[in-house]
C-alpha cells in the first residue's frame, strides 16, 4: 500500500464518516485501488469501464468524465453495494471490515460476495478467516493478476485493522 492511500484511508477512519466512506478513499482517484481513468477503457476481461472501476450501460464511450463525476458515480456504485450485502452480513462488524467487503464486492460483484466462502466464515464468528479469504480472490479470465494481488493485500490489511486479537 502507498503512503498516500495508507494515509487517505487513516484519515477516512479516522474521521469517522463510516465504511462507504473508508471504502471510497481506499478507490477513488488516481492513488486508489481501482486507478482513476476519465476515458471509457475495456478491462482486463473486456468490460467497458470507466473512473473508479464504473461499470454499466450509462457509460458514454469517448467522453472525458470529470473528477466530480467519476466521484458521484463511486458514491452511487458503493451505496448500492452497501444495499446489497448488508442483509447477507448476520454479525456485528467493525466499519474497517465492512469497507474491505465493499471494496471486494464493488470489484467482483455483490451476489459473488453473498455466495461467497467469505461471507460464511464472517458469519459463523469467524472475522480472521473471512478476511483471509480475500486473497483468494486474485484472478481474472482465468489468470493471475499483480493489480489483484495488490488490491486483496489492501483490502485484507484495512478487513484485519484493529484486530490485534485474531
Amino acid at each position: 500500500m502507498t503512503p498516500q492511500l495508507r494515509n487517505r484511508i487513516i484519515a477516512a477512519v479516522t474521521g469517522g464518516g463510516g465504511a462507504v466512506v473508508i471504502a471510497t478513499a481506499m478507490l477513488g482517484g488516481h492513488d486508489g485501488l481501482e486507478g482513476r481513468r476519465h476515458v471509457a477503457y475495456r478491462d482486463v476481461v473486456g468490460v467497458l469501464t470507466v473512473c473508479d472501476g464504473h461499470t454499466g450501460a450509462d457509460i458514454i464511450y469517448g467522453k472525458r468524465y470529470s473528477d466530480a463525476e467519476c466521484d458521484a458515480l463511486l458514491k452511487a456504485d458503493l451505496q448500492k453495494v452497501a444495499r446489497l450485502v448488508e442483509p447477507a452480513i448476520k454479525v456485528k462488524t467493525t466499519e474497517t471490515q465492512r469497507a474491505a467487503i465493499y471494496s471486494f464486492s464493488y470489484n467482483v460483484g455483490p451476489y459473488a460476495f453473498i455466495g461467497s466462502t467469505m461471507l460464511k466464515k464472517l458469519n459463523a464468528g469467524d472475522p480472521a478467516g473471512a478476511c483471509g479469504e480475500l486473497k483468494r480472490w486474485k484472478y481474472a479470465g482465468g489468470k493471475e493478476w499483480k493489480g489483484l494481488i495488490t488490491r486483496r493485500e489492501v483490502e485484507n490489511t484495512v478487513c484485519t485493522w484493529g484486530s490485534e486479537s485474531y
